[in-house]
């Protein structure tokens, strides 16, 4: 089926297998859960700065006046459910679910999704997951409540933690579809790169945010299953009491085991497609080719295959072998290799480049300084004899909130407001924009750069009061300051709801290509006709042919030839794309 006007509303905007809507869909519904993820954070860090006490002006506004601001055993659920929500119903949506299923086909210059019905099953299954994941905060007896890493026996026995058995299952449950809907994804994202590439479009000639989603779908394809085989056994072991994690008869450590070699890959599952869309913003706005296109390649792909190897890194206090513990040291350190790679290449686009400091750009050049900082912060805890010291205190805190919010969230900021016009087909304002980037980047920072010296006096994370420790009550001061940085950021956020939302309807009309960039999606109509290309376009050269002295111009698309011949290199087009009889 090829026009639009043969769909009915529900087959067009709802139970579509069109991938721009499917992405869109992805965008929308990671928006939503951004705001919950926010809104929690809001109630922690008031928690945190003013612990059962009177709070000031600004917290009254939000939370009421007068007595706790939470009952004791609500704090636990905040940080299970913020930090869940945040990387599994957000980040991992927004940049793999969003912007993957949006861009692979339109980078690549094919139809759609090489499985489409496929595509949709990948959203849709992820909508009971929303349910019930929301709905855990509605059953009487609360969310769950044992961390978002959900470590056992605190997860398994049911009277752990007062009141939050059904919450628990519930989390459970929804984390097992969330996994589907990432395995179902990744074999899509796999098979399109892989088989539906237009002629002439050979891997090197791929755009960096098409290599880092494509290498971040092997990585979903071999891990997601671990994580979750794993929750289906702690859910029989809650449920019909099965004895795999159980302690005493079961293997406790195991579910860290199974648990982090899932989560430490994931951690590159959220900071590898935001690489991606940083090197194509970087190159874009510096009017330079990416330096060191191929190394930049090989070092996602080192990421990868180094990010298996690395999880006991999460354990050494679990009791591990020092032996042991001493090789996943080594190859933490080692991991850190191809990350820095990554970071000279990006600075080598920027020297001598014409930069354009536009509102995607700025995000883009946050997120490679920030995500320096959270790299940095993680060789101190991937040393073993630092990080029995640090690892339960707020300086784990500050380093995975710089490689997460720092990294991939501006590294989402970046993407959405560079491929806003492809998607909408108009232009969010690039003045309110930048106020936008200036006010998260500034308060960002004055709340997450604290909690290194926090971290540093030993203020351990995940309590509700860490004041009852005398020690640490001199640290309340700076607590405080934190929680002020925030109200701000998440002021801020305001600035870009607005700018989206308002852009949506009275943005000024993009035309086709507002930032005169080489790839090929920038060739089509702002936004792309259903199924995208009217003819599938021949590549001639790489995407990032800019200044280049063959054209007038400082940008060459990826589809232009020059002499009206086609290089020897050019592979015959596929016969017919799989979307085709969708």
């Amino acid at each position: 089926m090829t026009e639009t006007a043969e769909l009915s509303f529900v087959r067009r905007y709802v139970f579509s297998t069109d991938h721009k809507v499917i992405g869109k869909q992805f965008l929308f519904t990671a928006m939503g859960f951004f705001t919950l993820g926010g809104i929690l954070a809001l109630l922690m860090r008031t928690q945190l700065a003013w612990p059962w006490q009177e709070i000031p002006v600004i917290g009254k506004l939000l939370f009421g006046s007068g007595g706790n601001i939470l009952p004791p055993e609500t704090y636990p659920a905040l940080v299970t459910m913020h930090g869940t929500i945040m990387i599994f119903f957000f980040i991992i949506p927004i940049l793999s679910g969003a912007l993957g299923n949006f861009l692979i086909p339109l980078m690549i210059g094919a139809k759609d999704m090489a499985f489409p019905r496929l595509n949709l099953f990948s959203y849709w299954v992820m909508v009971p997951a929303f349910i019930v994941m929301l709905a855990s905060f509605f059953v009487a007896t609360g969310p769950a409540a044992a961390g978002w890493t959900s470590y056992v026996p605190l997860s398994i026995l049911k009277d752990a933690i007062p009141g939050s058995e059904m919450g628990q299952t519930l989390w459970v449950l929804s984390m097992m579809l969330v996994g589907t809907s990432s395995i179902l994804g990744a074999i899509n994202y796999i098979t399109t790169i892989v088989m539906l590439r237009a002629p002439g479009m050979d891997m090197f000639r791929l755009p960096m945010t098409i290599w880092a989603l494509f290498v971040t779908a092997i990585l979903a394809t071999f891990a997601t299953p671990v994580l979750t085989a794993a929750l289906i056994l702690m859910f029989l072991d809650r449920t019909i009491g099965t004895l795999f994690f159980a302690a005493g008869e079961g293997q406790v450590i195991l579910w860290q085991h199974l648990f982090w070699f899932y989560s430490h890959p994931a951690v590159y599952i959220m900071i590898l497609p935001a690489m991606g869309v940083a090197s194509d913003i970087i190159s874009t706005f510096s009017r330079k080719p990416l330096f060191g296109y191929k190394p930049m390649v090989y070092s996602i792909m080192a990421i990868a295959a180094l990010g298996f190897t690395v999880w006991g890194h999460h354990m050494f206090v679990s009791g591990m072998n020092p032996l042991l513990g001493l090789t996943f040291m080594t190859s933490t350190m080692l991991i850190a290799l191809p990350s820095a790679i990554k970071t000279f290449n990006w600075l080598g686009t920027l020297w001598g480049g014409n930069l354009q400091l536009r509102a995607p750009m700025l995000n883009a050049l946050a997120f490679v300084s920030t995500f320096v900082i959270g790299g940095l912060s993680g060789i101190f805890s991937a040393a073993t004899p630092v990080d029995i010291f640090l690892h339960d205190t707020y300086w784990i805190v500050g380093h995975i909130h710089y490689v997460l919010f720092g990294g991939s969230l501006f590294g989402v900021f970046a993407g959405v407001q560079y491929w806003f016009p492809k998607m909408f087909g108009r232009m969010m304002s690039d003045g309110w924009g930048r106020i936008h980037f200036i006010l998260t980047f500034v308060t960002f920072n004055l709340i997450f750069l604290p909690m290194f010296v926090l971290g540093g006096y030993g203020m351990p994370r995940r309590i509700a009061d860490p004041y009852v420790y005398e020690m640490f009550t001199n640290l309340q001061g700076l607590n405080q300051f934190m929680t002020y940085a925030l109200y701000v950021l998440a002021l801020s956020q305001f600035i870009l709801a607005g700018n989206f939302f308002y852009s949506l309807f009275r943005g000024k009309v993009a035309g086709k290509n507002p930032w005169k960039a080489n790839t090929l999606e920038w060739t089509l109509d702002s936004p792309p006709p259903h199924e995208n290309f009217e003819h599938i376009p021949t590549v001639y050269r790489g995407p990032y042919e800019y200044s280049s002295p063959l054209v007038s111009a400082d940008w060459l698309a990826q589809d232009q030839y020059l002499d009206g011949t086609k290089p020897p290199e050019v592979m015959p087009a596929p016969a017919v794309s799989p979307a085709a009889g969708d």
